[in-house]
């Protein structure tokens, strides 16, 4: 009966150490589980030895702190598993993000050249060697690709392409 006083004490000594907001703050989960797995196997040791209740006390404490502090350790090895996951889908959404706001930018930026061609003539090197006589050249566009007219026409083939490649 005189030793539930002090085994109340360490239990609400205990509470207010680990209980208190700062104390969460500072303490690293392999101290958390350091102290409490000494103290339990202090306490395990003490009642298990009953001829010598303070070597008891040691060698308990001692292996529980040990195994509380492996087991804090595994915890912390968790969490920082789970933030680095969650920093990789963050990064992979972002990354995607940043993919979809550059193609919306880009079709923003596509300027649509509806032309109508001159006849081309039947021989095709004439027609890649020099322009038609007053035909204007089209910026962006080369000697092997001419505009696409039906460019954003859904009833049309290649309706998605600006420029289309000559078949000759």
């Amino acid at each position: 009966m005189k030793k539930l006083p002090y085994f109340l004490t360490l239990i609400v000594l205990i509470s207010t150490i680990f209980g208190s907001a700062p104390a969460r703050a500072q303490w690293s989960p392999q101290a958390k589980g350091a102290v409490i797995g000494g103290l339990g196997g202090a306490a395990a040791g003490a009642l298990i030895n009953k001829r010598n209740r303070a070597v008891g006390g040691v060698v308990g404490g001692v292996a529980g702190g040990a195994i509380g502090y492996g087991v804090g350790k595994h915890i912390d090895n968790k969490k920082k598993q789970r933030a680095a996951a969650a920093a990789q889908q963050r990064a992979v959404a972002a990354r995607e993000a940043e993919y979809r706001r550059e193609l919306a930018l880009a079709r923003n930026r596509q300027t649509t050249v509806v032309t109508k061609t001159s006849a081309v003539p039947v021989n095709s090197l004439t027609a890649s060697a020099a322009p038609m006589p007053g035909a204007m050249a089209q910026p962006g566009v080369s000697n092997t690709y001419l505009a696409n007219p039906h460019y954003g026409d859904a009833s049309k083939p290649y309706s998605t392409e600006e420029v289309r490649r000559k078949s000759w």
